[in-house]
């Protein structure tokens, strides 16, 4: 008798019926989270391949390296080419002919 009346309690209340799975979803979650962190972590820590690293280390580029490069460049004579959407001909659009491009494909 005590049983079925308890069970029809704890359905009614709201608190076990949605804030204990909400509390259970919350702590899970931050373990979760948890997890996923420390494989984040885990991998950063891991070590490259001695090689890999020799060739990373040759290959240094700088911003000052980069900037040197570009520097002498004059940026008053480029030309803004806007790409295709999806339903236009990217030939049509940027001003090539379709026709003589069929020809050199075939």
């Amino acid at each position: 008798m005590f049983a079925p009346a308890f069970i029809r309690a704890l359905r009614k209340n709201k608190t076990l019926r949605y804030g204990v799975p909400m509390l259970l979803l919350i702590v899970g979650g931050s373990f979760g989270l948890r997890e996923f962190s420390q494989i984040r972590y885990d991998a950063v820590k891991s070590k490259l391949d001695p090689e890999f690293e020799k060739r990373l280390r040759a290959n240094k580029i700088t911003l000052e390296s980069e900037y040197e490069k570009i520097k002498d460049s004059t940026f008053d004579e480029w030309k803004n080419i806007r790409g295709p959407r999806p339903w236009e001909d990217p030939d049509l659009l940027q001003g090539r002919n379709p026709e003589s491009l069929k020809t050199k494909r075939a």
